[in-house]
C-alpha cells in the first residue's frame, strides 16, 4: 500500500459550470427561449379544483384527436360541466357545439384550448374578453405571448400539460408516468368541484 494520500479535493463534487452537464444521457435539451414558469403541481390541483366548467376549443368530433379524447373524459368522468368550442362543428359526443367563447351560455372557469400556435395569443384574448379564470394550453402547446397576456389580465396559466393526464392523476387514476394504477381503493376520491 502507498504512502501517498489523494489531495484532499479529490473527493469534491466538480463544480457544474453547464446545466447540460446534469442532464439525463439521452435527454432532450430544455426548450431554447422558455423563460415562463406555470404552476407548481399543487396550484394545478387547486385551479382543477376550483373549478366547475371547462371550454374545449378546437375541440374535435374526429375519434383520433386528443381533443375528442379529453372531451370524452371530461364528460363522463369528471363533475365539470363542459362545453365545446370550434366554428364548424354543430354537435359533438351529443354537446352543442359552440361557434366561440363569446356564443357559450356561460362564463367557463377554464378555457382548454387545441389550437395552432399562431393562433394562441388570439384566443388568450378571447378568453380575457369573456372572463374566464384560467388559460389551458395542451401537451405540445407554448406560447409566451398568450401566456403574458393572460397573466396580465388575472388568468392562471396551464401551459404543455394534458388536463386530462392532470385531472386523471390528482384523482387517483393515472400513475404520474401516464398510465392507469388499476387501484381500487375504498378512500374517498376529491371531486372536482
Amino acid at each position: 500500500m502507498s504512502g501517498t494520500n489523494p489531495p484532499a479535493d479529490a473527493c469534491e463534487i466538480p463544480a457544474v459550470t453547464d446545466a447540460a452537464a446534469c442532464a439525463l444521457p439521452g435527454a432532450a435539451p430544455a426548450a431554447p427561449g422558455r423563460t415562463w414558469v406555470g404552476p407548481n403541481q399543487q396550484e394545478r390541483f387547486g385551479l382543477l379544483r376550483r373549478a366547475k366548467s371547462v371550454a374545449i376549443v378546437g375541440a374535435s368530433n374526429n375519434p383520433a384527436r386528443a381533443s375528442f379524447f379529453v372531451a370524452t373524459y371530461l364528460l363522463s368522468s369528471t363533475a365539470y360541466d363542459v362545453y365545446l368550442v370550434n366554428p364548424r362543428e354543430k354537435e359533438i359526443l351529443g354537446q352543442p357545439v359552440y361557434a366561440s367563447l363569446a356564443d357559450l351560455p356561460v362564463v367557463p372557469d377554464v378555457v382548454d384550448v387545441f389550437r395552432r400556435h399562431d393562433d394562441l395569443p388570439g384566443v388568450a384574448q378571447e378568453a380575457i374578453d369573456v372572463g374566464a379564470s384560467a388559460l389551458w394550453l395542451q401537451l405540445g402547446s407554448w406560447n409566451e405571448d398568450a401566456a403574458a397576456l393572460a397573466e396580465a389580465a388575472g388568468l392562471s396559466v396551464v401551459m404543455d400539460r394534458c388536463i386530462k393526464i392532470e385531472h386523471a392523476r390528482f384523482h387517483g387514476g393515472l400513475h404520474l408516468a401516464g398510465f392507469d394504477t388499476g387501484v381500487i381503493s375504498s378512500r374517498r376520491q376529491l371531486l372536482s368541484r
